[in-house]
């Protein structure tokens, strides 16, 4: 394997690992949305 192999394979990897993270991250903003709207209908209640 080339160093240029090497280095875009390693790129590519540092790239999948941010996207999991991000993905991550959207998930818990996303059940925090939705935990903060069955609050806030249940105190309207």
């Amino acid at each position: 394997m080339t160093i240029s192999n090497k280095l875009t394979a390693a790129i590519l990897v540092l790239f999948g690992l941010a996207a999991c993270e991000t993905i991550e991250g959207a998930g818990r903003d996303i059940e925090d949305t939705g935990e903060a709207i069955t609050d806030a209908s249940q105190n309207a209640q």
